[in-house]
């Protein structure tokens, strides 16, 4: 007899108000953390783009185009002084002034052309020539037809009567109005350069010419200026055109209509002799103008066909001799009437016979304003000091012009090409931001400070990639779970550690150390390796009973004393190859035999302190990457008669192959952007030298150093956020294809 029971499963009721309840707060979290992830992933999104487009806008400046206006015309003041030989006007473009051809100057607004001063010929004799110093020194020689020479400044004072700024100019006599002997004939043409020392006047007549030296003496008791003079003739050129002195007085340039130049050289007055002959022109131009460039390194010549080349003294090292090289040009397509340089900058704009000013930057080639501003027959055009305003005078009066140029300096070839400044013997990168001297060409070049970056992350993920990645994969796959857990967190502490105090003791101690003990750094990196591969290989021949001693995973602990012995070794056995090798100085060998330039703060220094810093966050994202490849693909492999080694090359390593590249990248990264270490721990010298004993200057370094010196809305320092800019680009692009190939690698793979 079969007794059944039926047991009845009690009935559940899912629709109670609790469950209710939290099935909506759940419903509600689930909500609230999807927007939270999505409001904060967005907000990176959107910081990353803040950032990008505050760079460009800052950046944007640097090549926007140049503008120019018309702000005022006029008829030419004080007309009835003759025609102007030369145009100028002072600091705040508010007072002009035009030497007539009388040797009146005449000073007027530049705002409607009234006559605010008139300064006669200090002599009753004709003004024959008029030789201007420069721009900047407002010194003006006056020649005349009996030899004579009376030199002039113009000057303006300013002062605040009421609070309003009153500009009142004046002309006066540095070296007083007596007349200085120049030559015995009338002067025709005359050339000007004055210096600390003494000045410089060199006159060409009709038939002759001559060179007058003037010293000058200071009287300390009543401060007067004592002038002692000595003259010499020249050797005479016919057709003169133009005359220059260089700016240090040593040479004179005499050049043709035909633009034969002759070179004479002043050094030695007493035996002046011509020093070279060059052709400055070539076919049927002739020569419109020959002026120096701001800083008076560097002569213009204008010419007929609307050419206008830079030329400049180039030192040739094998015969120690400076020769007159032609630089570069530029070229309009008719021919020019009058060419003006700018006072403080290299640039300069032309005159055509169309009435079409053109205005340029000598060293970027760059050109930034090309319009038409004269229907009338031009003359003079004459730029304001700041090179905010320009003069123009034609035969219906005088125009100026407002002009907005910031950045003329700045062009693509500038930046990423080689350019060939004033005093190189060849075109180069260069990055040179400041100088001492307003006359300073900038060198505003980033090839030196990305190849910096380059080269600084390059030594770094040398010695941090090949550390980091071997010792994750042991730590993950071979090392005991208890040392594993010991070990994996102190690595990761590493990376707590500031990086200013990684510089600070890799620039302070680590350096010199290495530069006293080169010797003993070279021989740990052999020593070294082959050493710990000596003691396994001893130690894997010991008898299995001594070797069951220590732990399996926990081997790593007996290398400690073999490393700690083999690196105090190689430092005490340090002197002695030295000495017996590199005759007791293995720094001088390195520079005298090899010729390899070796700077104490180099990249090795850097390579060794930002690997250092570098190793934790590859050696952390490659060991969880390793340490995640699920267990069953090992098992799997080992079963199948692999070894650890074969499985770990062939399966594991494979597995995780997104993950480690994932860690290399972002070490990459890291070492780009990387700051205090290679500002304390490279000399910060922005050349470009793979060398491995000279320092460098990286992008991040050079912005940490000059944005707080850098004028707000300057070049400079539109230019160091372009620097950041292109890290920030560098940046997006590793990211971008480390995510790309990981993508790759992971689809790959996936499958395992």
């Amino acid at each position: 007899m079969t007794k059944s029971t039926d047991h009845q499963m009690p009935e559940l009721d899912f629709d109670t108000p609790a469950l209710k309840r939290h099935r909506k707060i759940r419903a509600l979290k689930d909500r609230m953390a999807g927007m939270g992830i999505a409001v904060g992933g967005s907000s990176v999104i959107l910081a990353v783009l803040l950032i990008c487009f505050y760079l460009l806008y800052e950046v944007a400046p640097l090549f926007s185009s140049a503008s120019i206006e018309p702000e005022a015309n006029y008829s030419l003041p004080a007309a009835d002084q003759g025609e102007s030989l030369y145009l100028t006007t002072e600091e705040q473009a508010e007072v002009g002034m035009r030497v007539a051809s009388n040797g009146s100057i005449v000073f007027f607004s530049v705002a409607d052309g009234s006559v605010i001063k008139t300064v006669k010929n200090p002599r009753a004799e004709k003004v024959t020539a008029v030789a201007v110093e420069s721009d900047t020194s407002q010194l003006l020689a006056f020649a005349y037809e009996d030899g004579k020479v009376i030199i002039s400044k113009h000057v303006y004072r300013i002062t605040y009567p009421d609070g309003k700024r009153k500009i009142t100019p004046a002309v006066e006599y540095p070296y007083g109005k007596d007349a200085i002997d120049v030559a015995d004939f009338p002067i025709q043409q005359l050339s000007f350069r004055d210096g600390d020392e003494g000045f410089t006047l060199a006159a060409i007549g009709e038939n002759q010419s001559a060179v007058t030296k003037v010293t000058k003496d200071v009287n300390f008791i009543t401060e007067e200026v004592e002038l002692s003079e000595q003259r010499e003739s020249l050797p005479f050129v016919a057709d003169v055109t133009s005359l220059l002195i260089s700016g240090d007085q040593r040479y004179l340039y005499v050049a043709t209509h035909s633009g034969e130049l002759s070179e004479f050289d002043l050094r030695d007055f007493s035996d002046i002799r011509l020093k070279d002959n060059i052709a400055l022109l070539s076919g049927d131009a002739k020569l419109v103008s020959m002026s120096y460039l701001l800083g008076q390194s560097s002569i213009m010549v204008a010419d007929s066909t609307g050419r206008v080349s830079q030329w400049f003294n180039v030192r040739n090292n094998d015969t120690n001799e400076e020769k007159l090289t032609f630089i570069r040009d530029i070229k309009q397509p008719v021919a020019l009437v009058n060419v003006a340089m700018e006072q403080r900058r290299k640039g300069f704009a032309t005159l055509d016979d169309r009435g079409v000013v053109a205005i340029y930057n000598a060293t970027s080639t760059r050109q930034v304003i090309d319009e038409k501003l004269s229907d009338a027959t031009a003359k003079l055009i004459s730029f304001a000091p700041r090179a905010n305003g320009l003069l123009l005078e034609d035969s219906k009066g005088v125009h100026f012009f407002h002009v907005d140029n910031e950045h003329p300096e700045v062009s693509w070839s500038s930046i990423w090409g080689k350019v060939w400044y004033e005093g190189y013997q060849e075109p180069t990168y260069t990055w040179q931001s400041s100088a001492a001297n307003n006359d300073f060409e900038p060198k505003y070049s980033l090839m030196p400070l990305a190849f910096g970056t380059l080269k600084a992350a390059f030594y770094a993920m040398l010695m941090a990639v090949p550390l980091a990645i071997c010792g994750a994969i042991y730590t993950a796959y071979f090392m005991a779970p208890a040392l594993r857990r010991k070990i994996k967190p102190v690595i990761e502490l590493m990376e707590a550690l500031p990086t200013v105090i990684l510089g600070f003791l890799a620039g302070l101690f680590f350096a010199p150390f290495l530069e006293e003990n080169l010797a003993a750094t070279f021989s740990v990196l052999v020593v070294l390796p082959l050493g710990i591969l000596l003691f396994a290989y001893l130690w894997s021949r010991l008898p299995q009973n001594i070797r069951w001693l220590v732990p399996e995973g926990w081997q790593p602990l007996l290398l400690i004393p073999v490393i700690v012995f083999l690196a105090w070794g190689c430092l005490a056995v340090s002197p002695a190859i030295e000495l017996n090798f590199f005759d007791g100085n293995i720094r001088g060998w390195i520079t005298n035999d090899l010729g390899i330039t070796f700077d104490q703060r180099n990249a090795l220094v850097v390579g060794f302190a930002m690997g250092f810093a570098v190793i934790p966050t590859i050696f952390s994202i490659t060991e969880d990457a390793i340490f995640s490849v699920p267990k069953a693909l090992t098992q799997g492999s080992l079963a199948l008669g692999a070894t650890y080694w074969q499985t770990m090359v062939r399966v594991v390593l494979p597995t995780a192959s997104p993950g480690i590249f994932s860690a290399v990248m972002i070490g990459m990264g890291r070492a780009v952007g990387e700051t205090m270490i290679v500002l304390m721990a490279t000399g910060n010298t922005p050349i470009m030298d793979m060398n491995i004993f000279e320092g460098m200057r990286t992008l991040a370094a050079n912005l940490a150093v000059e944005v707080p010196e850098s004028e707000v809305g300057s070049s400079h320092y539109r230019i160091l956020f372009l620097a950041a800019f292109v890290l920030f680009i560098f940046t997006f692009v590793v990211n971008t294809v480390a995510e790309t190939v990981r993508q790759h690698l992971r689809k790959k793979y996936g499958s395992l």
